[in-house]
C-alpha cells in the first residue's frame, strides 16, 4: 500500500518563498530575500521565520553552509499542488472534483481554449 503524504497547505507568502527554492533548487534567506524584493519588499527576519516554519513542517530542508543556512525544497511543486487542490476540492466541493471542474466552466474561469487543453489532457489520461 502507498504511503500518503501529509496534507500540505501554504500560504500565499509560502508559495512565494517556495517558488524561489523550486527555481533555485537552494537558497539562502539572503538570495531568498533578494528573489522577493522587487514583488514583496520583506525584511530579512521575516523570511528566515517563514523558512524556519516551514523547515519545522518538513516543507524544506536545512543545512548549515559557513554562517548560513541554505534551504532546498523536500516537496515538489507537484507534490504541493496536489495536496492544495485536493484540500480545496475537500472542503469546498465535497470531494467532488468535476464540482470544481463544473464551477470554473460555470464562472468563465476557462476559456474555449483551455477547454481544448482540458480535452486533450483527459484524452490522454484516458490512454493511461
Amino acid at each position: 500500500m502507498a504511503k500518503r503524504q501529509p496534507k500540505t497547505q501554504l500560504s500565499e507568502l509560502q508559495l512565494a518563498v517556495m517558488r524561489v527554492l523550486w527555481k533555485r533548487g537552494e537558497a539562502t534567506t539572503a538570495e531568498v530575500v533578494a528573489d522577493l524584493a522587487a514583488a514583496r519588499g520583506l525584511a530579512h527576519t521575516t523570511v528566515a521565520t517563514l523558512l524556519t516554519r516551514l523547515e519545522k513542517r518538513g516543507v524544506v530542508a536545512q543545512r548549515r553552509d559557513g554562517r548560513s543556512f541554505v534551504y532546498s525544497p523536500r516537496l515538489s511543486e507537484a507534490e504541493v499542488q496536489r495536496s492544495m487542490v485536493a484540500g480545496l476540492v475537500a472542503s469546498l466541493f465535497a470531494g467532488d472534483s468535476a464540482a470544481l471542474v463544473a464551477h470554473l466552466v460555470r464562472e468563465d474561469e476557462v476559456t474555449p481554449g483551455d477547454l481544448a487543453a482540458i480535452r486533450a489532457r483527459l484524452a490522454e489520461a484516458d490512454d493511461v
